[in-house]
């Protein structure tokens, strides 16, 4: 692809405005790559990424974190860090997960625009220089919109849900797709490592800290050797994370059950009441027992509805420990 400043867009159209197109080449590059258990791919990933940027003359870096991988991946990365002059291998403590892994890589990135994309060739290299043209119409972050997804039908269940959650959660505009192959500007990447949230979530906050977003069709790849790590678990897992640290949506529901107990409570309290007012009870003491109850159960379920909110909030206020480390760098 021709990245020339003179040179009209030829790849797939974006969304959005462009108020004046950039000149690639006055920039650049960052590609963050997790890896993780990917010995028998993340070699050619990395030989392929070096290829086409040195093809496009862009000045770029690629970083390469991994994120506990236990089948030698270390190994391969480590090296190639060590015969290319643009390549940086960091070695996560342990297994901390994608958005940990893609954090780090943030953090130790130095370029005008930050790549991420994944370690198994799903996402070709030369579809990068795509996100790019993209993001020379002035996007601040521009997601890759896959042609046709080849994954498993849980996998493309779990993105439907997520997409779901991020919508509600992060406002993510209804003509928006978002994916994890994607760029972003710096001034978006500084915003993201700036914050201190206990449960990094780089696409939310991607979200959160832009305002020109747009997408671009790219391809999307079969798999060659093995299958993906990112399971039915690890779905799940990540919409928890969504939901309990950037949403106080499941507290709001557990208080409006907390307070339609309570009011039942108050009702059934109320109704044993009158029902002794005209009612002989056949137990003495029996309607005092059970409207003192409810009473006393539904002021402490609604009590305790209204505290969560105050625990989670202070929760988001303190939790600045550090989410990933790293143990050794090479490059």
């Amino acid at each position: 692809m021709d990245l020339d400043k003179d040179t009209p867009a030829t790849g797939p159209r974006t969304e959005g405005p462009s108020p004046r197109r950039l000149n690639p080449r006055e920039f650049t590059y960052s590609v963050v790559v997790p890896v993780f258990n990917s010995v028998q791919l993340v070699g050619e990933t990395t030989d392929r990424i070096v290829e086409e940027f040195e093809r496009a003359g862009l000045s770029y870096e690629l970083i390469l974190v991994n994120d506990g991988s236990r089948d030698g991946s270390w190994e391969v990365i480590a090296e190639k860090a060590r015969h290319h002059e643009h390549v940086v291998a960091l070695d996560l403590l342990k297994n901390y997960g994608q958005h940990n892994a893609n954090l780090a890589g943030f953090r130790a990135s130095t370029g005008d625009y930050v790549i991420t994309m994944d370690d198994d060739l799903q996402n070709p290299p030369d579809q990068a220089l795509v996100l790019i043209d993209a993001a020379m119409n002035g996007h601040d972050v521009v997601f890759g919109r896959f042609e046709s997804k080849q994954a498993a039908g849980y996998r493309r269940l779990g993105t439907k849900v997520i997409d779901l959650i991020n919508r509600r959660v992060f406002f993510q505009p209804p003509d928006l797709t978002v994916s994890n192959f994607r760029i972003l500007r710096r001034d978006v990447v500084e915003r993201i490592c700036a914050s201190r949230t206990a449960e990094p979530y780089i696409t939310g906050q991607a979200l959160m800290y832009s305002h020109d977003r747009a997408n671009v069709t790219v391809r999307h790849e079969p798999r060659k050797v093995g299958t993906s790590q990112y399971n039915l678990v690890r779905i799940l897992r990540l919409v928890l994370t969504i939901l309990f640290s950037y949403s106080i949506f499941p507290l709001r529901l557990a208080a409006a059950a907390g307070f339609v107990i309570a009011a039942l409570s108050f009702l059934i309290g109320v109704g044993y009441l009158v029902r002794a007012l005209f009612v002989d009870s056949p137990v003495e003491g029996w309607t005092t027992l059970v409207v003192l109850l409810g009473i006393f159960n539904g002021v402490t379920i609604a009590l305790l509805s209204m505290l969560g909110e105050y625990v989670v909030r202070t929760l988001k206020t303190v939790s600045a420990h550090e989410t990933y480390h790293v143990i050794e760098r090479v490059g």
